[in-house]
């Protein structure tokens, strides 16, 4: 009876969360029927109320930690709190979700026979000492560091794909994501674009890590999900791990600059101690993703800024601009 239907039955873990609200938008527009996954640790269901009356959209309170039991055709598996205010709160909980979620789904998956994505991180690099970062680097990862619960897990979780894939022939898939930004961003979740945009709005000093020297790289959530759906679709023989992210690079103080400089904010830099083990260099090589996937980001960093900052204006009452 599976595919008896004609719309794919497609679930999403963590779908509703930032990125994951916006995957379940993007699979339901092309006519996908959607389940959407997630115990609301983070998400919420104000990113998917505008879907809950839709026809082929389903929403389940569920945390991946436990098996789970339905029937589809695909999963995106992205559930686990992805900020260090979020991840570093419950350490073991999120190296829970990481692994034992992992297998919950490639077990699921391999039931079904169903195609499975991983929705990996940039993390997986730690503070890189190759730079910009090929999928072919192992990575420079403190094990037993702060941020370890996140990059370890993430990284354990790689290994149980392509073991799964190895032995159980199971059709996986596995992104790499670099940093995402967008709307329904949480306004605290302590990323720098969303702390920054909220503390401009709110007329309050900007805080910068260190001198602001420290890279990275912002990918628009729009770009984000077109390359996690272009890897689902790639062909079986693929299966990555692929990096997902623009290749676009500014420092933290540049960032800060910036988002003065859209929000017309009259607020200060302050500066504060540098959080242990963040990394100083964040930019991914995306040869793989342009070769395999005919993919590449399209949005500038200033076009995504602004519609970013007009999410959070129009849902901060104090903001000050």
């Amino acid at each position: 009876m599976r595919n008896y239907g004609t719309a794919r039955r497609v679930m999403v873990t963590g779908g509703a969360g930032f990125l994951g609200s916006h995957l379940c938008e993007r699979l339901l527009e092309r006519g996908d029927d959607v389940l959407c996954v997630d115990n609301f640790y983070t998400g919420t269901k104000d990113n998917v109320a505008h879907l809950l009356n839709h026809p082929r959209f389903e929403l389940m309170r569920h945390d991946v930690t436990f098996p789970l039991y339905v029937e589809v055709d695909e999963i995106y598996n992205l559930a686990c709190p992805a900020s260090p205010v979020h991840y570093q709160h419950d350490p073991v909980q999120t190296t829970k979700t990481s692994v034992h979620g992992a297998i919950n789904m490639l077990g699921l998956a391999k039931r079904l026979k169903a195609k499975i994505l991983q929705a990996s991180t940039s993390e997986v690099y730690g503070d890189p000492q190759v730079h910009p970062q090929p999928e072919g680097y192992w990575g420079h990862v403190n094990p037993i560091g702060i941020r370890s619960c996140y990059d370890e897990g993430k990284r354990c979780a790689e290994t149980l794909f392509f073991d799964y894939h190895r032995q159980h022939k199971l059709r996986i898939k596995v992104a790499r994501i670099f940093n995402t930004y967008g709307p329904r961003m949480h306004p605290n979740d302590g990323r720098v674009v969303s702390n920054f945009i909220v503390q401009a709005l709110k007329g309050e000093p900007i805080t910068v890590y260190g001198e602001g020297a420290q890279t990275r790289s912002f990918c628009y959530v729009d770009d984000l999900v077109g390359g996690l759906i272009a890897l689902m679709d790639s062909d079986d023989g693929f299966t990555g791990p692929v990096n997902l992210g623009n290749p676009g690079e500014f420092t933290i103080l540049q960032l800060a600059q910036k988002v003065i400089e859209l929000t017309g904010s009259k607020c200060t830099i302050v500066r504060q101690p540098l959080p242990s083990d963040d990394p100083m260099q964040r930019k991914p090589d995306l040869a793989l993703a342009t070769k395999a996937l005919g993919w590449g980001p399209r949005t500038d960093l200033n076009e995504g800024l602004g519609k970013t900052i007009g999410y959070f204006a129009a849902r901060l009452p104090s903001a000050a601009v």
